[in-house]
């Protein structure tokens, strides 16, 4: 499980990090994907991040960042609520110097039943928000991930990635949980769309009803066809896992060994002519 562990990436929100497991994540060499709440952004400073920063680099791991979307709306039609989350948004991409990223994943935040008549408003005030910190992130060397989370289909989130086409550092981070409890469209019609701008994504289960984050394996989501659907694309996604207890973590471990999934054999074996 190990070998899995130094492949992947793992969720930890900034504060449990600092509270409960820095010093188990420097000991077993996990590479955390940090959260970075409203909270915590507004609680520790700049030299409190970078310190936590400086730990993690000096026992070589990986990082990734994930923004904070409590009540964000990128694409927001009132410019007031927009002008807040390009600041709560700015506040993520100030510590990217100390943290030194693979990616910042980031919410679309677009939801169909919100934004009724106001899609295309959406799109144009979408790109306004993400242009800035996509040419922000390409001057560090990180790349923005837009994920998917209440999105029903595949639609405006391509239409989103289509306004930065040619741009290498802005990539699709398919979150496996969300589609699995909210899409209406089917996982092949989201690969055909969006899966050749895969670069990142987030593994946890669901029984395709709520958010349930359950471990890799013990919902309904079809992980052996998307790997497989990746792996016919040739696409090689940063992979980060989500559990939400450390059970949850070993277990996942435990049934991603098991079912295959990160098997390089097996990849090159299911891509080759």
């Amino acid at each position: 499980m190990h070998d899995i562990l130094r492949k992947v990436q793992v969720n930890m929100p900034f504060q449990m990090l600092v509270d409960e497991y820095l010093a188990l994540i420097l000991e077993e060499g996990i590479n955390p994907e940090i959260g970075l709440d409203c909270f915590v952004l507004d609680r520790f400073s700049r030299k409190e991040f970078c310190e936590v920063a400086d730990a993690l680099r000096g026992a070589g791991l990986s990082v990734t960042l994930h923004a904070p979307f409590f009540d964000l709306r990128p694409g927001a039609v009132d410019r007031k609520v927009r002008d807040v989350t390009v600041e709560r948004l700015r506040q993520v991409f100030d510590l990217v110097p100390c943290f030194r990223p693979r990616s910042v994943v980031c919410h679309a935040a677009f939801d169909e039943r919100y934004y009724v008549s106001h899609e295309e408003k959406w799109l144009e005030n979408s790109r306004d928000t993400w242009g800035g910190f996509i040419e922000a992130a390409a001057e560090m060397g990180t790349q923005v991930a837009i994920e998917n989370v209440y999105e029903n289909s595949p639609k405006y989130l391509g239409l989103l990635l289509d306004t930065f086409r040619g741009l290498r550092n802005i990539c699709f981070c398919f979150d496996t949980g969300h589609f699995n409890a909210f899409s209406r469209s089917s996982l092949e019609e989201w690969m055909d769309v969006l899966g050749p701008r895969i670069g990142q994504v987030h593994l946890h289960d669901n029984h395709g009803i709520v958010d349930e984050h359950l471990p890799v394996g013990e919902g309904t989501f079809p992980f052996q066809r998307f790997f497989e659907l990746l792996r016919q694309k040739g696409s090689r996604p940063i992979v980060t896992l989500e559990p939400h207890t450390q059970e949850d973590l070993w277990r996942t471990l435990e049934n991603i060994e098991r079912m295959a999934l990160l098997d390089e054999e097996k990849s090159r074996a299911q891509v080759s002519p």
